[in-house]
């Protein structure tokens, strides 16, 4: 009946000879105000879990750009990148272009998790219902990677003695389920209505002190695993290529732990054509997708979900939200430019792809802030640039990713070169392959067909 702030007046009459019970009523001298005003105010910016459940929705035009833009450099990296040296992989250590795409995909996962629950928890769904969404895409794109994506007519006739268990869309799965767990864990936690200058600088942080304790952990056992663990054979925190490198010194030790724990795990079961194997001669089989790299795919993957964060907390105040993306790039290109020495093999730990090194990692998260926070200004604050073409494919990026892995040695993607030594017939494949991809997802875009799982 009383609420803050309203002032009332009350009589009371006493009881009488014909009354003996008292009389009581109250009247309202001034209103009272809204005590939950403040708390609606800082909601949508600092507690997007408990905002009004029915806002107005604004999709995030340059994160799907962003996703665009990354699939669309790797499908065209997929189709050969016109036969360049800088649309392969790095043998080794290193970095090309084609090194870039798909830890940017990772860190565009992990701001798409944290933007997508905060969605999901105001419209009402339950934990449970979360969890059943997040179990079901894991195990879907398991086996998308697994049956469909780890086998090519050309590798001939199957057999599961050398089918390879590891994948891009495996370690894309478990990194999304690790991240989507995290966040159902640890990534719902109300902020303070009223935040002091010193708390309103840390509000993306402290309130998910538990995930950075996980990461840490998880980026410990890393680099135990990496620099400790007993290699037969092999120097103790060895990360070269192995086969004549180092002077041939260890022709036996591809990739130290990361190859020596994937071999004693998948066996025969993995990744046939390392990039390592023609430069350096290497024997041994090695696998970009193998476990210890999975484990810094998980730490790629935090670094967007802290642009996740970032974002929801100071939507509202665009200079704070680009100041800190700037901020992180800056610490993170710090970080990478001393590990690795800023050289290509004398680093503490070198920038490698195949590894997915701390500094790698490090360096990758860097481009993915700055390049995240430049489409932000262009397309979502200054409206610059719709994100046309490549917001079609990041609308559509499961169908796009899978549909070029199946048919991309099929007409009309692709055929067979006629002029090897020439860059030209290369060049205009992958760019027309490419293209027909965009193409797809434009006419998909158009029909509004977008397929999730």
């Amino acid at each position: 009946m009383y609420e803050e702030g309203g002032q009332y007046s009350v009589w009371i009459r006493q009881p009488s000879a014909s009354n003996t019970s008292a009389v009581c009523s109250h009247a309202v001298d001034e209103n009272p105000r809204n005590a939950f005003l403040p708390v609606q105010e800082v909601t949508p910016t600092c507690a997007p879990d408990h905002e009004d459940p029915k806002p107005k929705q604004t999709r995030l035009r340059s994160l799907d750009t962003f996703r665009g833009f990354s699939l669309t450099v790797m499908v065209f990296v997929n189709y050969g990148g016109g036969g360049y040296w800088f649309f392969e992989h790095a043998p080794w250590n290193g970095l090309t272009v084609a090194d870039l795409v798909m830890p940017w995909f990772v860190f565009i996962i992990g701001t798409s998790v944290v933007l997508a629950f905060r969605s999901m928890r105001r419209k009402g769904v339950s934990r449970v219902q979360l969890l059943r969404k997040l179990t079901w895409r894991t195990v879907v794109l398991l086996l998308l990677g697994f049956c469909f994506l780890n086998y090519s007519p050309k590798d001939g006739p199957l057999s599961w003695s050398w089918l390879r268990v590891p994948g891009v869309l495996q370690r894309l799965g478990f990194t999304y389920c690790v991240l989507s767990l995290m966040q159902m864990a640890w990534g719902q936690r109300p902020v303070p209505a009223r935040a002091s200058r010193c708390w309103s600088a840390v509000q993306d942080l402290t309130p998910y002190w538990p995930e950075w304790v996980f990461i840490v952990l998880l980026e410990t056992l890393w680099l135990c695993l990496t620099f400790l663990l007993p290699v037969p054979n092999c120097p103790a925190g060895y990360l070269g290529a192995g086969g004549i490198g180092d002077y041939g010194q260890h022709p036996n030790c591809t990739g130290g732990a990361a190859g020596y724990i994937d071999r004693w795990m998948f066996g025969d079961n993995m990744y046939r054509w390392p990039t390592c194997r023609e430069l350096y001669r290497t024997t041994q089989p090695f696998d970009p997708e193998g476990i210890l790299g999975t484990i810094n795919s998980v730490v790629m993957g935090f670094m967007g979900m802290q642009a996740g964060k970032i974002i929801l907390c100071y939507r509202g105040n665009n200079l704070q939200m680009l100041s800190r993306f700037l901020a992180w790039a800056v610490v993170l290109g710090a970080s990478a430019a001393v590990l690795s020495k800023c050289t290509r093999d004398g680093g503490f730990i070198p920038v490698n792809k195949n590894l997915w090194s701390l500094s790698y990692v490090a360096c990758m998260g860097c481009f993915s802030f700055l390049l995240l926070g430049a489409m932000y200004v262009v397309i979502d604050l200054k409206g610059w640039w719709g994100g046309r073409p490549f917001i079609y494919p990041g609308m559509n990026s499961i169908l796009v990713y899978v549909g070029h892995s199946l048919l991309g040695f099929y007409f009309p993607f692709s055929w067979e070169i006629r002029y090897q030594d020439s860059h030209w017939e290369r060049l205009f494949q992958g760019l027309w392959g490419t293209s027909l991809w965009v193409l797809v997802a434009f006419l998909l875009y158009r029909k509004k067909f977008f397929l999730k799982i």
